[in-house]
């Protein structure tokens, strides 16, 4: 790797010629769009003012604000003349149309949510009228919110002393109290300072109410959850159950139950294991792979020397791709990603390095300890990185981000996993076949992902069901992927005490496999050339891989249209 051709001929950002930005304009200006955009911007801007307005999340009140606002839209759409509309319209009806009844589903299910913590927190609806009267310019009393706020602090200490919940609701506890002190905090600073009566009544009450939290949130670390102060997190998550599943695959358009779609990842996880003692065998270690695995993790460079190797191991794929000529790849978007370097507390989270236009890269950093370092030495080693730098970049994320910035971009408001993390696979799955990988150790980086990926189907699906613990869902991970403690513990931190919704790590390698089965049909088959069938689905931008095959067949659903695509084979 040296460090005058780590572009692989591509200039210097600086030295690009900016002629060489600017689209095809004419192209450009005719390219057709949905009829459907307006409305679907319209749905989304008017949400978003009202979730603005209504700001308490989960409030009965917000609840039923959103609910009549979706069942109006629901009506509305209903009564559309869908007939009318050209193929991309149909898509965009069909999207809108689930969007709608998903967001009532999961109004109903943060109803449920409600009312499962409310005798941890008793509080709720109270802070939320608060806010929400002062959203209605309603003149406030101090001397009755004073009696009020004193009252609520008395209602959390008792229930402290009452508790008997489960860890599950501890956890979505624990999440709304950051909620309730930050809408506490905005109500009380509209008045306080502005309105002396005020600030002389409630002051203190006020003061009182959020150092009850405080303690709330301290018992149910603690004492439930069993999280000293000082000590690692731990691992609990909320496993949604069946029936929650079911309604998101429903939205997802996916028409398997969540067995099915476990054996479908244990079929490919059996692939994997064929191809991993493959390499095993390539490099004398007969059928073991695990000792190939080893092989690959130890091939790391010295701290210091990886943001040189990621930009090399960019510019390499970039490279392969622009030969092949398979897909569209603007000069703008090879120049403009950037790169950054993860501190250590997002290492545990997230022990292998991120990407988009900003790719994070995880390595040791001066504050871990020996052992900490040596981890994330060999988790970010050079065949791994090499596997996951075309998978974040170029031609994954950051080109997908790219592409969705500048087509159809209304229908970011359908976004969907299976979209976005099955592309980034699909060309892990597409560069394989195509020999990108040109050394067993290559193949051995790229294996660990690919297996990676079936094993989150498998064990995200089970804890939902309420099968497996996290620590059940650890040992898997060093079991069947080969990951260390340290990474496996990351990756089921990440799954379920993060953000990411239930049904986020099985899409990666479900996503893949239904773009292999879209690949196979339109490219495989010679209905388009593999180029046209890339930027198809680029220009499409994000919706679930249903419309993505209806868009690819130029066909226009009936109105009555209901998810049917068996994509595993």
């Amino acid at each position: 790797m040296k460090a005058a051709d780590f572009r692989h001929g591509q200039p210097k950002q600086a030295e690009r010629g900016a002629e060489s930005y600017l689209p095809n304009l004419p192209q450009s200006v005719a390219e057709a769009t949905s009829e459907m955009r307006v409305l679907v911007e319209r749905f989304i801007s008017d949400r978003d003012a009202l979730l603005r307005f209504y700001n308490v999340n989960g409030s009965p009140l917000q609840l039923k604000r959103l609910k009549e606002f979706y069942e109006a839209w629901l009506l509305s759409l209903d009564e559309f003349s869908y007939e009318e509309l050209s193929v991309e319209g149909s898509i965009d009806w069909h999207l809108l149309r689930a969007k709608l009844k998903y967001l009532l589903t999961c109004l109903e299910r943060e109803a449920r949510l409600q009312a499962e913590i409310a005798p941890v927190l008793p509080i709720m609806d109270e802070v939320a009228s608060l806010q929400e009267a002062r959203r209605q310019f309603e003149s406030v009393a101090p001397a009755a919110v004073s009696a009020k706020l004193a009252a609520m602090a008395h209602a959390l200490k008792a229930a402290r002393e009452e508790l008997n919940i489960r860890h599950s609701t501890a956890w979505r506890a624990v999440s709304r109290i950051a909620d309730l002190k930050k809408t506490l905090a905005d109500w009380f600073g509209f008045y306080d300072g502005y309105n002396p009566e005020f600030s002389w009544w409630c002051r203190t009450p006020y003061q009182s109410l959020q150092s009850e939290l405080d303690a709330q949130e301290r018992f149910l670390r603690e004492t439930i959850l069993g999280c000293k102060p000082g000590a690692e997190e731990p691992i609990v998550g909320a496993p949604i159950g069946i029936e929650s599943l079911m309604a998101d695959l429903a939205y997802e358009m996916i028409p398997y139950t969540p067995d099915e779609l476990i054996a479908i990842a244990e079929t490919e996880l059996n692939w994997c294991m064929t191809e991993w003692r493959k390499v095993a065998q390539e490099l004398g270690l007969g059928a073991d792979w695990r000792a190939a695995l080893e092989l690959v993790m130890q091939d790391y460079l010295a701290p210091g020397e990886q943001p040189a190797l990621i930009a090399f191991q960019a510019y390499e794929a970039i490279d392969f791709i622009l030969k092949r000529d398979l897909l569209t790849v603007p000069p703008l978007a090879i120049d403009v990603w950037r790169m950054s370097m993860m501190s250590r507390e997002a290492q545990k989270v997230s022990p292998f390095f991120l990407g988009g236009e900003l790719v994070q890269v995880s390595f040791p950093t001066e504050a871990m300890g020996h052992a900490e370092k040596l981890d994330s030495l060999s988790a970010n080693n050079m065949h791994l990185a090499r596997a996951t730098v075309q998978h974040e970049l170029i031609p994954g994320h950051h080109l997908q981000m790219f592409m969705g910035e500048r087509y159809n971009r209304h229908r970011k408001a359908f976004y969907t996993p299976f979209w976005v993390e099955g592309w980034a696979l699909w060309w892990e799955f597409r560069l394989w076949d195509l020999g990108f990988p040109a050394s067993a150790l290559n193949r051995g980086g790229m294996l660990f992902w690919r297996t990676h990926r079936c094993a989150r189907i498998v064990f995200s699906l089970n804890f939902h069901l309420g099968r497996w613990t996290p620590d059940q869902c650890i040992d898997y991970l060093i079991e069947q992927v080969g990951h260390s403690r340290h990474t496996a513990t990351g990756e089921v931190r990440r799954s379920f005490n993060g953000t990411y919704p239930p049904l986020y790590q099985a899409a990666y390698m479900l996503g893949a496999i239904q773009m292999r089965a879209l690949y196979r049909e339109f490219v495989a088959e010679g209905k388009m050339p593999e180029k046209e069938f890339h930027d198809r689905i680029l220009q499409g931008n994000s919706m679930p891989l249903e419309m993505v095959h209806a868009l690819l067949r130029n066909a226009k659903l009936p109105r009555d249209y209901g998810t049917c695509w068996r994509f595993a084979r």
